[in-house]
């Protein structure tokens, strides 16, 4: 059986609205139903269903990397994103260890400390604000001042324009990355990330895939976590913080597409899916699917009270190939809330509608503005204050 396709055009098929639109024809194919086809560069099956996410991301032997969209960036074709079964596992077993949720935390006095000076005053675009400070978030936690902010910079900025700008090959500025690496790594104080890559084979590019993964993604979804923060500013108490990131990550899910290709001819339900195909999962469709989430479009944190959806909350795609970065993007977007909470954060102007690239980004400026919060009006607030840090 052959999946239901969206309108193409004759010749280009798809081509011509994936590139100016794909979130319009996603969302168009979606209406045909759980799986629909793409005629792109290749022969692409979309599927977007609990269970169709289950079957692509729950079989690495079938569903490979090489040869999907992954491969299409230079700053991501290398690594772990290109390693496949069976040495996927040994390689991730490699790299868990630094990722893992405690040692991470125990960057948080880190993240603080760049916040704590480059916290905004008045009115400020949360969207360039976010890629900035991000950067020197990264800058931080990985080398702790081993690597120079501009050579990051440098090597980051590329992925901030729009296509095809990120997908366009570099290599005098790899050459100068790596050089730069070869010299940070070594230099690297301890309890910085990039320690754990010093005598890792294949470690140096290892750390720059890593940096490239965590740039846009945490830049972008800092940036709505602000706005919407700014229209609804009790989602700055601790208890609510978590929610507010959960619901970012599920309306704004910065990976909003996955990819990968058929190593051998299969089906999923009835429909073909030949050998070499395209396979796509899209988060930004499956979180939108009012099937799974009551009024998906509302921006409600307290949705994430109840139980999750089996394989329906996906921001960090799932199974063996879940981002490793999941639990440091999250570290960096609570301190990031707790870093403001001292703060009154108010929304100026700017439109949240996503724009789609390599990953999710909003479409313009995002302008609020920041004012501190005078003594009096923290109350007792300011007399439990730990000793020797003063309420934000």
């Amino acid at each position: 059986m052959t999946a239901p396709a969206p309108r193409s055009q004759p010749v280009v098929g798809h081509l011509g609205r994936w590139g100016r639109q794909p979130l319009p024809l996603l969302e168009e194919g979606a209406a045909l139903g759980p799986v629909f086809s793409l005629r792109l560069w290749r022969s692409t099956i979309v599927g977007y269903s609990p269970d169709w996410n289950r079957f692509v991301l729950g079989d690495l032997d079938l569903f490979r990397s090489r040869g999907s969209m992954s491969g299409l960036s230079p700053h991501l074709a290398a690594g772990i994103v290109q390693t496949e079964a069976p040495r996927h596992r040994q390689r991730r077993a490699e790299l868990n260890p630094p990722f893992a949720r405690r040692p991470i935390s125990a960057l948080r006095p880190r993240i603080r400390a760049v916040l704590d000076r480059t916290l905004p005053s008045g009115e400020f675009d949360a969207v360039a604000w976010s890629a900035s400070v991000t950067r020197e978030i990264l800058a931080a936690t990985f080398f702790g001042g081993a690597l120079p902010d501009r050579t990051l910079d440098a090597f980051l900025r590329p992925l901030d324009s729009p296509l095809p700008g990120p997908l366009l090959r570099r290599p005098a500025l790899f050459r100068r990355m790596n050089r730069a690496l070869e010299r940070a790594l070594p230099e690297a104080p301890e309890g910085c990330l990039a320690t754990a890559f010093r005598d890792l084979p294949g470690g140096l590019e290892e750390v720059r895939v890593a940096l490239s993964a965590g740039y846009d993604t945490t830049a972008h979804t800092m940036a709505w976590l602000l706005y919407h923060v700014g229209r609804q500013p009790e989602l700055l108490a601790a208890e609510q913080r978590p929610l507010a990131v959960n619901e970012v990550l599920r309306l704004y899910p910065a990976g909003w597409l996955g990819s990968r290709r058929a190593a051998r001819d299969t089906a999923f339900e009835g429909i073909s899916i030949p050998r070499g195909a395209l396979v796509l999962y899209s988060p930004y469709l499956t979180h939108r699917d009012p099937r799974l989430w009551p009024e998906p479009l509302l921006f409600r944190p307290q949705r994430f009270l109840d139980p999750l959806p089996a394989w329906g909350f996906l921001p960090f795609a799932a199974g063996e190939r879940t981002c490793l970065g999941s639990a440091y993007a999250r570290l960096v977007l609570d301190t990031v809330l707790e870093a403001f909470a001292g703060s009154r954060l108010s929304v100026v102007a700017g439109d949240p509608k996503p724009r789609a690239g390599i990953t999710l980004a909003p479409a313009g400026p995002l302008l609020l503005r920041r004012e501190q919060r005078s003594m009096a009006a923290h109350g007792d607030r300011a007399a439990d204050a730990p000793a020797g840090r003063q309420p934000r």
